[in-house]
């Protein structure tokens, strides 16, 4: 996998291949404030055909799947109802299975809510699995 750093680098600048999924979004002045993260760059995940990184803020690393490290994906949903509501609220997830036995859950700490994000996931790692043979 490319630098991660590198990978931010070029999607703040733009243009990106047209394999990658870029999602970003305003950091609020007032959350920024009490964060203490006001003066951060906007969040920003990037889903490329060989993984993801995801910038929060400058106090965090950023957070990385490689691809090639995993051996499966599985997609997790979990549904929250209140017994006098016809509304479901939605967790979801994917657990990541690494070569090395380990794993891992996945869900974009700036876009937890955001599906298209999962589903660039998946399909960016149902690419990946295509283009090795398995």
């Amino acid at each position: 996998m490319t630098d991660p750093h590198t990978i931010l680098w070029q999607a703040r600048q733009g243009p990106v291949p047209t394999d990658w999924h870029v999602f970003t979004k305003r950091r609020g002045k007032l959350k920024g404030f009490f964060r203490g993260t006001s003066d951060d760059p906007d969040p920003l995940l990037v889903i490329t055909p060989d993984g993801t990184v995801e910038y929060t803020d400058e106090r965090h690393p950023p957070a990385v799947v490689d691809f090639y490290a995993l051996t499966d994906i599985t997609l997790q949903v979990r549904g929250q109802s209140f017994s006098d509501s016809t509304m479901v609220n939605l967790a979801v997830w994917i657990d990541l299975q690494y070569r090395d036995g380990t794993k891992a859950k996945w869900r974009s700490a700036s876009f937890p809510g955001d599906l298209r994000a999962v589903q660039g996931f998946i399909e960016a790692y149902g690419a990946h699995k295509a283009l090795l043979g398995g």
